[in-house]
């Protein structure tokens, strides 16, 4: 079916409804119409890594874990899997008369927020904090969530539009104020790519920005969106977000005032329970049937192009033996094994697989499963920890498991147990021969709004760049006891170990929050059964820099592009078992739109192994600042040991464009120069790689 097809289809059946009945049908839980054939339809849906809060499920690394793969490819496999499980679940929810939440096709997912401040709490929601890679594994994600057939497979939804990260405890009132060439350089580029790649929804933000509340913003959602852009699908309220903005925002007196500036503003949906005031609104004239109609159709569209409404509908034959089936659970170990990025390795891995040594596995997220799912996750049929991983692979070798510490809080034993175990953390790592601390965080800590405000966070912002106090205190004392600490830190975003643990560590891996079967993925390195491939989609940051305060978002001093003086380890930067040269880069094709490169990589090491090639745009111009560089191209290619390979590669002009201040976009009037390798070009990431980039000048 045709969208032209599907909108005269909704045209047709919203002309049959009452002004009453299509109000009715802007709420995400809208109610059957029987009189009509219409069921109820529940629009809140959640897949950011797997169809979520809905049963068993494949759950893949998370989507900050999925942007370290920096491979688009792989997250199209991830997201078409997504919305396979999404269908076979559907199908038995239909048949069974269940249209409850969460168990339908309109997902509300990839959040596309720039990942800007390291101590947000939802930036593991995102791509990371750059524009391009959010942009280009966000289209993926899309389209594997969508589909290519007649109908749509599911539906996806860019969030939240626009200007959004953090803090989490303010979002209900908060202003950000933000430059037009800041929205266009950096917090708009993945929403305009994104909705040009067909995108089914879009949702906006608690905050204003620029002091409109963002699910009823003229100027973001009128101007930008629906007129610039030409987005003709479906805008829907982050949950509660329309009560704000009367409750908290103030630009509205009443609910009704405040329902009807979001729907003039061309929100159609409303996540929450302001829009059923839209019937007084109507009567108070506020607002037009016709405007009502506009958004009761643009939703009947998409529920058209679904194929609610087919005899049979589409995909029906996806059966429900597809859940978490061998051939995804495969596809997510392989993405878990990507995902990983090694920072530090002294030599010390791989492990040998037959090692008889003793090895203890010792920290908080030694048997956590909710460190494997980070948040808006499903439940998987089987989880492997780490401790699950190292026993699973290292089957010669004498293991021990202790927590060693809670997650933040440090407290004495009460009678109920559990409270102090650092001499036991201690213990083990001191008979060990090899030590593998995991570290890091949960949802619990870092997340979206928890409520909670203690020492470390702020309702899921953390305060500090460092670990929790009580794990920092157990990985330095298990680094006093033992000579061989491999750590793994598994979190949503930047943490720093401190500089005794850095220093002491024979390896140090960032393993985010890797899905169901990250801790065999995990262990899969550890043995050098897998070359490490993974990129950081993130600065990670030492833990004394000075982060510019959270509530600004002026991008001055912040991410690779802005940042003031060196990281710890730089976005891009991620070490391997194997090595990679670069040769002969060359531009083959160049058009006004874009730019077509290739260059030779050759795998020059003793092992397979995957390089995740990046192209940087450095570029100068009178007119206004520019980033030190922009990232423009990632390719992931795979080469076995003593391979060479001419890979091809296209860039996008958009990305090598300067923004000026009114936010437009106009060819730089100085240098270019395209930097190709597998990392930045920034001297710390050539330190700690001992490669350089290719360099070519365009101009």
């Amino acid at each position: 079916m045709t969208k032209a097809q599907a909108r005269e289809k909704a045209k047709a059946l919203v002309a049959q409804m009452t002004v009453e009945e299509k109000i009715s049908q802007l709420v995400y839980n809208a109610p059957a119409i029987e009189r009509l054939g219409i069921k109820e339809y529940n629009w809140w849906n959640e897949g950011a890594h797997g169809v979520a809060r809905a049963g068993t499920a494949t759950v893949f690394p998370h989507t900050i874990a999925m942007a370290a793969t920096f491979d688009s490819d792989l997250i199209g496999k991830i997201a078409d899997v997504i919305s396979t499980e999404a269908r076979a679940k559907y199908n038995k929810h239909v048949r069974f008369g269940d249209y409850d939440i969460f168990k339908g096709l309109t997902f509300w997912a990839p959040n596309i927020n720039i990942f800007r401040d390291p101590r947000w709490g939802r930036g593991q929601e995102t791509f990371g904090e750059d524009p391009f890679l959010s942009a280009t594994l966000g289209t993926s994600f899309i389209k594997g969530i969508q589909g290519d057939g007649e109908f749509l497979k599911a539906t996806a939804c860019s969030k939240h539009y626009a200007g959004h990260s953090g803090p989490e405890k303010d979002r209900h009132g908060f202003d950000a104020k933000i430059s037009l060439k800041d929205l266009y350089e950096t917090y708009l580029p993945a929403f305009e790519k994104t909705v040009k790649a067909g995108v089914a929804g879009v949702m906006g933000a608690y905050n204003r920005t620029n002091g409109e509340p963002c699910c009823a913003h003229s100027y973001l959602l009128v101007d930008v969106l629906r007129g610039k852009w030409g987005f003709d699908g479906y805008v829907v309220s982050d949950c509660g977000a329309l009560g704000d903005i009367w409750k908290y925002h103030k630009f509205a007196e009443t609910k009704e005032e405040a329902a009807a500036v979001a729907l003039k503003n061309t929100c159609d949906l409303n996540c929450g329970d302001t829009f059923p005031a839209l019937v007084d609104a109507y009567e108070q004239d506020l607002i037009t049937e016709e405007e009502v109609t506009a958004a009761a159709e643009r939703l009947y569209t998409i529920r058209y192009l679904l194929g609610e409404f087919e005899e049979v509908r589409p995909y029906s034959d996806i059966g429900y033996d597809k859940l978490d089936c061998k051939e995804h659970r495969d596809l997510n170990l392989k993405a878990a094994q990507e995902c990983i990025v090694l920072l530090k390795n002294d030599g010390f891995l791989p492990i040998a697989k037959n090692t008889d040594k003793k090895i203890a596995v010792v920290g908080p997220n030694a048997l956590s499963y909710t460190a494997l799912e980070g948040n808006y996750n499903g439940y998987a049929s089987e989880y492997i920890t780490v401790a699950d991983g190292v026993r699973r692979v290292f089957t010669d070798a004498k293991i021990t498991v202790e927590r060693g510490s809670n997650y933040c809080s440090e407290h004495l034993n009460h009678w109920g147990g559990f409270q102090n175990m650092l001499s036991d953390g201690i213990a083990a790592a001191s008979e060990a021969d090899i030590t593998i601390l995991a570290l890091g965080l949960d949802c619990s800590i870092e997340g979206e709004d928890t409520g909670y405000d203690d020492e470390y966070t702020a309702c899921g912002d953390k305060k500090t760049l460092y670990l929790p106090a009580t794990q920092q205190k157990l990985a330095e004392a298990v680094c006093d006891v033992c000579d061989n600490v491999v750590v793994v830190i598994m979190c949503g975003s930047s943490v720093d170990v401190g500089e005794k643990v850095r220093n002491h560590a024979k390896a140090i891996l960032h393993a985010w929050y890797p899905g169901a079967l990250g801790g065999l993925a995990l262990s899969d390195i550890l043995s050098g059964q897998v070359s490490p491939c993974g990129k950081l989609p993130v600065t990670i940051y030492d833990g004394k820099h000075d982060v510019p305060d959270f509530c600004d978002y002026n991008m001055t001093g912040r991410t690779y592009r802005f940042i003031d003086g060196e990281p710890l380890y730089p976005f891009g930067y991620g070490l391997s078992y194997t090595k990679f040269n670069y040769s002969d880069a060359k531009m083959v094709d160049e058009s006004a739109d874009r730019i077509t490169i290739s260059v030779d990589i050759e795998n020059c090491g003793d092992m397979d192994g995957i390089e995740k090639t990046q192209i940087y745009a450095e570029y100068t111009d009178s007119r206004t600042t520019t980033p030190h560089w922009q990232l423009c191209a990632v390719r992931s290619t795979a080469l076995k040991k003593g391979e060479k390979a001419t890979v091809t590669i296209d860039i996008d002009r958009y990305w090598i464009k300067a923004v000026l201040d009114d936010g437009s976009r106009a060819e730089p009037d100085g240098k270019i120069v395209l930097h190709i390798g597998g990392h930045q070009p920034d001297a710390l990431s050539e330190r700690l790689t001992g490669t350089s980039c290719e360099a070519i000048g365009i101009k």
